[in-house]
């Protein structure tokens, strides 16, 4: 059914669980549970979202001067 464990020891353990926590404390913990697991999957989504959107590129105009004309116009000087 769930991996190694049966029907019976999983039975056990929610009837553990039941009296450790109580039947109150067992609904707020469900309740929070489902929050997290919702929005971890908004997480998850939001993300591949942001991953398939298509990409803008830019260029850029940048004037370089090579370092060997430096030298010369430096030498040129002195």
């Amino acid at each position: 059914m769930f991996g190694p464990f049966s029907g019976w020891e999983i039975l056990i353990i929610l009837v553990i669980v039941l009296l450790i926590f109580g039947p109150g404390r067992l609904g707020e913990l469900g309740k929070s549970l489902g929050e997290g697991i919702r929005n971890f999957k908004k997480a998850v989504s939001g993300e591949l979202e942001e991953t398939q959107k298509p990409t803008q590129t830019t260029t850029t105009k940048v004037e370089t001067t090579s370092v060997k004309e430096e030298n010369k116009e430096g030498n040129k000087q002195t």
